[in-house]
């Protein structure tokens, strides 16, 4: 059985995921890549499905190439800037998951919070206002703890996540 882990990453983020994803699948018949524009990847039997997130979905490029798939086994797994909201991950999901073809296998999804660019912090700065303080005030908390990830822990589930996948099999 051979298992296909393609991304998308634009700051490195979901990279550095998509390689613990990789590392953690058993034996050698594996093969990683970035996604970059073209659909004639090696095909594999498992896909592991790697994407950064804007404003809760993955890019055009990654929903058309799940819409591709047919009779495959299919994961997901993402990052993005909001953390330690499991409504949010389950709604980035939800969002992407109808992408995938009615005649693949649905494996689940892991999601992890990953580091915003710094001009994502200024643009929070300049929307601040006398009625939003306290909600602009929770987005730089998250952007500031958003720096950390994804973090060691973040990759061990990652992997968790891959063993989940590999003992249903």
């Amino acid at each position: 059985m051979k298992t296909q882990v393609l991304y998308m990453s634009r700051t490195g983020n979901t990279e550095k995921i998509a390689q613990a994803i990789f590392s953690a699948i058993p034996g050698k018949n594996k093969d990683i890549a970035r996604f970059a524009g073209q659909t004639d990847y090696d095909m594999g039997d498992i896909y592991f499905i790697g994407f950064w997130t804007d404003r809760g979905s993955a890019s055009v490029e990654v929903l058309d190439y799940l819409g591709s798939l047919q009779g495959k086994k299919i994961a997901l797994f993402g990052t993005c800037g909001m953390g330690e909201s499991i409504e949010y991950y389950r709604k980035i999901e939800e969002r992407i998951k109808v992408f995938i073809e009615d005649g693949n296998q649905y494996m689940g999804c892991f999601l992890c919070q990953g580091k915003m660019p710094m001009q994502v912090r200024e643009k929070y700065l300049k929307m601040r206002c006398p009625g939003n303080e306290g909600q602009i005030q929770k987005m730089l908390q998250n952007f500031d703890k958003a720096l950390l990830h994804p973090d060691w822990k973040d990759m061990e589930n990652a992997q968790r996540f891959v063993h989940r996948i590999y003992s249903r099999l």
